[in-house]
């Protein structure tokens, strides 16, 4: 007898009985609904105003040809399904997220040219404020009834600046990994000369110590506009690996030690910015 049939047995029935059968749907009912792909990955990309338009380009288009090389198509052949769901989210202050692409499955050449043109025709914009938090928070609800069951799910966070809005980042990715979601990071350090009152320099050293985390955790730091392309494309291929890639001395692991930096160091630049 199937759940929905226990339901309909237990009408008339105590509460208890009815509680019962209700219970007995959800797990079950829930285990059936969704698309099975390997991986459900958001990619949250900075448009605050210290983005200027070139390192948006460069951010926007590491993901366009990411998605349609070799490399990427490859290894989504390896995997057991051959699909990932991926979605690509927009963020600034804590209010303010986009979707430019909502949750679309990847499984063959086509499907990511098709994603990638999507991508490359979005039009750009600029938002104040710059709170990971806020993108890790909006992320992490996307995954809430997507229609997708990946084995994995993993927020990708890319930007040029620390958390200075919104609740600590800490705590965002505390709930996020509370889910076994996984927080990659692509921090882009040093794309600009000018360092401004919001900036950092170590903002690499904030991503691995306050920003990613979750299993099999890591990020590749941005350091020039020439390996943008590279290090969004080994950062993806490495994400739908179905084994740990080699080694590579570009990555840095999610650090199991208390932080190098102040996780609150954007609120505190923002505050003395202002004379608070």
């Amino acid at each position: 007898m199937g759940p929905w049939s226990a339901l309909k047995r237990a009408r008339g029935f105590g509460a208890a009985t009815l509680l019962a059968a209700i219970l007995a749907i959800g797990p079950a009912h829930a285990r059936d609904k969704g698309i099975e792909v390997d991986a459900e990955l958001v990619f949250g990309v900075d448009i605050s105003y210290s983005m200027d338009r070139v390192e948006q380009e460069l951010q926007r288009d590491g993901y366009v040809k990411a998605l349609t090389s070799p490399n990427f198509l490859n290894a989504l052949k390896s995997n057991a399904i051959g699909k990932v769901a991926i979605a690509y989210m927009q963020w600034a202050s804590y209010q303010d997220q986009d979707l430019l692409l909502d949750w679309t499955v990847i499984s063959s050449p086509e499907s990511a040219r098709a994603a990638a043109d999507k991508l490359a025709n979005a039009p750009y914009r600029r938002a104040r404020r710059t709170s990971i938090s806020g993108a890790i928070d909006a992320a992490n609800r996307l995954f809430d009834d997507n229609g997708f069951r990946g084995a994995r799910q993993i927020i990708d966070i890319s930007g040029d600046g620390p958390n200075n809005d919104g609740r600590p980042v800490t705590q965002a990715r505390a709930d996020a990994l509370a889910r076994g979601v996984t927080i990659n990071g692509l921090p882009l350090v040093g794309i600009r000369e000018y360092l401004g009152p919001a900036d950092i320099k170590d903002l690499d050293i904030y991503y691995e110590d306050c920003v990613i985390g979750g299993p099999d955790a890591f990020m590749i730091s941005i350091r020039n506009a020439s390996n943008f392309v590279d290090a969004t494309r080994n950062k993806l291929v490495r994400e739908i690996a179905r084994a740990p890639s080699r080694p590579n001395p570009l990555v840095q692991r999610a650090q199991a030690k208390e932080p190098r930096i102040s996780c609150m160091i954007g609120e505190n630049l923002w505050r003395n910015r202002w004379g608070n």
